[in-house]
C-alpha cells in the first residue's frame, strides 16, 4: 500500500511538472512572438496596445499598464493600459516620483513587487478612484533602453498569488525588449516631428522669398527709372550720387533674381527638358541681359560665338539661368573696369563648352568643391572686400552641353 501511495504521488507531481514545462514552452512561444511584433512596428500606440495584453498574459494577471517618462514635463505619466473602461480617464494621468510604487521603480531602478497594496503606503490610490479599477496587486518593473530609464511596466493583480521568480524573469525579458523598441518608436516620432518643422520652415522660406522678390520689384523699378534720369539729365555730384543709386538698385535686382531663381529650382521638376538650341542666340541673348549690369560696373562683356548653326541638346531655360548666374558672379566679384569673357568651343563630336572668364579675385583651390553647395560664399556675407590694386588673377567657369 505504501509502495502505490507513493507511486501515485510521483505520478502527481509527474503531472505537475509537465503542466509547468508546457507553460513555460508556452511563456516562451509567446515571448518569441512578442519580440518579433515588438520589431516590426515603429509606431508607438500600437506597439503598447500589444504589449499590454501580451504582458497581462504573460504573467496570468488581470491587467497591465506603461508608465513613460516625459522629459519636457520632468514627470512619469501613464501612456497606455489594458483596462479598456479605464483606459480614457488613465492615459495621460501624471504619478508622483514621491509617494508611488512606479515612481519607487525610477527612482532605485529595480523591480518591486507588492503582494497586497491595500498594506503598502506607496501604492497611488488616486488612480483607482479615477478609474473605477480595485488594484490588488502588482508587479512593477524599469523599463531600461541601453542604460537609459525610459519609463515603468506595470503588471496589476495576479490571478493566483504569490508572484513567482518566473513572473520576475519573464516579465523582465518582456520589458527589456519592450523597451528597445518603444525608444526606436519614440525616436522615428522625434524625428517626424523635426522633419515635421523643416518642412513648414522651408515652406515659410518660399514664401517669404516669393513675397519679398515680388514686393520689391515695383519700387525697385521706380527707383532706377528716377536714378537713371538723373544720371542721364544731371552732372556733378548730382550725377555721382544717382550712378551709386542705380549701381545700388541693379545690385538689388540681382539679388531678386537670385531669390527668383533659387525658388524656381526649388520649386520645379528636377528633370530637365531638352530640346535642340542654337548656342550662339542662347549666348547672345544671355550677353544682351547682363550688358546694363556689366557697364554700370565699368566692366567690358566679351561674347566669342560659336558658328550659328552649331546645335545642343540643352534645356534652355535651365542653361540660361546657370549662365546668368555666373555672370552675375562674374560682375559682382569683378574690381570696376574688369574684363568678363564669355567663349565656347567643340572638343570633340559629343560635347560644345562654354567658359566665363574675368579678371575678378578668383576661388582658392579649397574652395572649389564648395561652390554648388546652396547659399555657399568664401567670404562672410558681411564682410568687406578691399583690393588695393586690381588683381589680374583670370576665374574660370565651365559648362558643358551635349551636343545635338
Amino acid at each position: 500500500a505504501t509502495l502505490v501511495s507513493r507511486s501515485k504521488t510521483h505520478r502527481r507531481q509527474d503531472t505537475v511538472n509537465d503542466s509547468q514545462l508546457v507553460r513555460r514552452l508556452a511563456i516562451l512561444e509567446r515571448i518569441a512572438e512578442i519580440s518579433l511584433v515588438l520589431n516590426s512596428t515603429l509606431e508607438l500606440r500600437p506597439l503598447l496596445a500589444y504589449l499590454m495584453d501580451a504582458a497581462a498574459a504573460v504573467a496570468d494577471a488581470e491587467a497591465a499598464s506603461v508608465l513613460l517618462w516625459d522629459a519636457r514635463t520632468a514627470a512619469l505619466v501613464f501612456t497606455a493600459t489594458t483596462t479598456s473602461s479605464a483606459a480614457l480617464n488613465l492615459v495621460g494621468q501624471p504619478v508622483p516620483l514621491d509617494g508611488s510604487i512606479a515612481g519607487t521603480v525610477m527612482r532605485e531602478q529595480r523591480i518591486v513587487q507588492v503582494d497586497d497594496v491595500e498594506r503598502d503606503t506607496r501604492h497611488y490610490r488616486s488612480v483607482d478612484r479615477a478609474t473605477d479599477f480595485r488594484t490588488r496587486s502588482i508587479l512593477a518593473v524599469p523599463l531600461m533602453s541601453k542604460d537609459r530609464l525610459i519609463g515603468v511596466l506595470e503588471i496589476l493583480n495576479k490571478r493566483v498569488l504569490p508572484w513567482t521568480a518566473d513572473d520576475h524573469h519573464y516579465v523582465s525579458t518582456l520589458a527589456a525588449q519592450a523597451a528597445v523598441a518603444i525608444r526606436s518608436a519614440q525616436l522615428v516620432a522625434e524625428l517626424q516631428r523635426a522633419n515635421a518643422e523643416l518642412s513648414e520652415l522651408d515652406r515659410l522660406k518660399n514664401d517669404f522669398i516669393a513675397i519679398a522678390s515680388h514686393e520689391l520689384r515695383t519700387p525697385l523699378g521706380v527707383i532706377l527709372g528716377y536714378a537713371s534720369f538723373l544720371q542721364e539729365t544731371s552732372s556733378g555730384e548730382v550725377n555721382e550720387h544717382a550712378t551709386k543709386v542705380v549701381n545700388s538698385a541693379l545690385q538689388l535686382r540681382r539679388i531678386i533674381e537670385d531669390m527668383t531663381n533659387l525658388r524656381y529650382l526649388k520649386q520645379r521638376d528636377p528633370q530637365p527638358v531638352r530640346a535642340p538650341v542654337r548656342l550662339a542666340a542662347l549666348l547672345q541673348a544671355v550677353g544682351d541681359d547682363m550688358l546694363e549690369l556689366c557697364s554700370a560696373e565699368g566692366h567690358r562683356l566679351e561674347i566669342i560665338l560659336p558658328p550659328a548653326d552649331l546645335l545642343v541638346d540643352v534645356d534652355e531655360s535651365w542653361i540660361s539661368m546657370a549662365l546668368t548666374n555666373v555672370l552675375n558672379n562674374a560682375v559682382r566679384f569683378t574690381p570696376p573696369g574688369g574684363r568678363i569673357t564669355v567663349a565656347s568651343s567643340v572638343p570633340n563630336a559629343a560635347e560644345a563648352w562654354v567658359t566665363v572668364t574675368d579678371t575678378g579675385i578668383g576661388l582658392a583651390p579649397d574652395a572649389l568643391e564648395r561652390v554648388f553647395e546652396e547659399f555657399f560664399q568664401v567670404e562672410h556675407h558681411l564682410s568687406l572686400i578691399h583690393i588695393s590694386e586690381p588683381t589680374r588673377l583670370l576665374s574660370i567657369s565651365y559648362a558643358v552641353f551635349c551636343l545635338k
